[in-house]
């Protein structure tokens, strides 16, 4: 029998031979990516990165090896593109090349490629397809979204209005709001603010939007099947996700009784329609099924909810800590709008400083710091490198709106990057909020609505007051990962 020394010797053996095995498939996996620093086995670059603040990291392999660069999330490499010259290079101009979707644990560990934003291929084209039309269908850049978001606004204000003045958390304030919006258009009608199933969708959506950004969200990313055996709040994500889940399967079931296939009411009408035309064919389009219905929602919920709050809560505390922009922007809006009827969106173009505003707090905070990962959909040749197919890309948004040869002032907040010298609006084409090419959130002109018609609407009826002095609050997020978290904060609302 082998004793005990001839057993250890035998596996020390084996390890370093392992390790060695190791470091060569990393070099030779090396030699064909971008310059990056060196990975160690399994652990990657791991050393490299802030998991609590992945913008900090990337922002100084940024400054040392430039605007493409190899790092390794973990066990796998990836490339990242920063700038958005290197950005616009990739994501539009070949749009093809750099099409799919990328792997993404926090989200296809549940969604398992049914849905119809982490799928690839033929799933995903046609979901997105119909989806676009669907939406389209039902108000989305027309008239009549513009008068539901003005009715939810209405609601909005409502609420405010009853903490008289008192310190409010504005955060399920706005994610009510904005969840009602693309909750009447999947469910076919909103929530009053105290159900019970608006909160969990909310909360469960919150919860999880903190959990992605925060360095248990970095980790799992990196080694999902590690983090699974482990503890720790990550876990709360999938139960998060489930507690949507439920409330869509009963909405689902309550459609298939009511189902008139002449009327379809709303998103999930017309998906159950296009799964009964799908079965009486002799070659049914895989793509339409209940399970990919459950997890569509579920994208259009996630997707239509937490940007667009986030960006209004963190822009509040921006108007708060600079109250001298928001006082521009209400005189702005009095002139234009007044104080007897709601903003639309024809007044946009008469407020070219509230639009400027809005677009520099899009810029500024930079809620999706880091684009839902892509990857090659097969070789392409991208600045004198051979990226293989399946090469996992990381479009740094970051880069984007901190660009220096498109902002002036990239670090600090200033409307003035969105004016001319005659003071009209001016486009950039270097803020990508909601990604680029052909991954592009399918909501954008939805966002931007709300955005508009939500921002001055408040500006409008208050005024918002913190408890802490102006020089106090810090514009720093709290967590950054999936995306920029603002500080916690409370303020008074005050009517005008």
């Amino acid at each position: 029998m082998m004793d005990g020394f001839s057993a250890a010797a035998l596996l020390t053996c084996f390890c370093v031979t392992y390790i060695i095995m190791c470091f060569v498939k990393i070099f030779k996996e090396k030699s064909k990516l971008p310059p990056g620093p060196t990975p160690l086995p399994f652990i990657g670059n791991l050393l490299q990165i802030d998991t609590n603040n992945i913008v900090k990291s990337l922002n100084k392999l940024q400054d040392k090896y430039g605007p493409v660069f190899t790092l390794y999330f973990g066990p796998n490499p990836g490339v990242v593109l920063c700038g958005y010259k290197a950005i616009k290079e990739a994501l539009i101009d070949q749009a093809d090349e750099f099409g799919d979707r990328g792997d993404y644990p926090v989200f296809t560990r549940y969604f398992n490629n049914h849905d119809l934003g982490l799928s690839n291929g033929e799933h995903w084209k046609t979901l997105r397809r119909f989806a676009l039309t669907t939406l389209r269908n039902f108000g989305m850049g027309k008239r009549s979204i513009e008068e539901r978001l003005q009715e939810e606004t209405s609601f909005l204000i409502d609420e405010l209005n009853k903490t008289k003045g008192s310190p409010a958390d504005l955060t399920m304030f706005f994610a009510s709001t904005v969840a009602n919006v693309i909750a009447s258009i999947v469910y076919g009608s909103r929530f009053d603010y105290k159900d019970d199933r608006l909160k969990k969708i909310t909360d469960s959506i919150y919860n999880n939007f903190c959990i992605m950004s925060s360095m248990w969200g970095t980790l799992y990313n990196m080694y999902p099947g590690l983090l699974d055996s482990l503890p720790g709040p990550h876990h709360q994500m999938r139960r998060n996700f489930e507690d949507i889940t439920v409330i869509s399967r009963e909405s689902i079931k309550y459609h298939k009784k009511t189902l008139d296939p002449n009327c379809p009411r709303d998103y999930i009408d017309c998906f159950l329609i296009r799964i009964q035309q799908e079965e009486g064919k002799d070659n049914p389009d895989p793509a339409f099924y209940e399970e990919s219905l459950v997890m569509s929602i579920h994208n259009l919920l996630f997707g239509g909810t937490e940007t667009v709050s986030t960006t209004l809560r963190y822009g509040t505390l921006v108007l708060m800590k600079y109250p001298e922009i928001a006082d521009r922007m209400r005189e702005e809006i009095d002139q234009v709008v007044g104080r007897d009827r709601s903003p639309c969106m024809e007044d946009r173009n008469k407020m070219p400083y509230t639009d400027a505003t809005i677009h520099e707090i899009m810029r500024f905070c930079d809620v999706i710091p880091l684009s839902l990962p892509r990857c090659t959909s097969r070789d392409t040749l991208y600045k004198g490198y051979k990226l293989p197919k399946g090469t996992y890309i990381t479009p740094f948004l970051t880069s984007v709106h901190r660009d220096p040869t498109h902002f002036e002032d990239p670090f600090n907040f200033n409307p003035e990057h969105f004016l001319d010298a005659s003071g009209n609006f001016k486009k950039e084409d270097a803020l990508m909020p909601f990604a680029a090419g052909k991954r592009i959130c399918l909501g954008e002109n939805l966002a931007r609505m709300e955005l508009f018609i939500f921002f001055t609407s408040l500006l409008q009826n208050f005024t918002f007051k913190p408890l802490i002095a102006k020089e106090e609050i810090t514009l720093e997020p709290t967590g950054s990962g999936l995306g920029s978290v603002p500080m916690e904060y409370k303020c008074r609302i005050i009517p005008r």
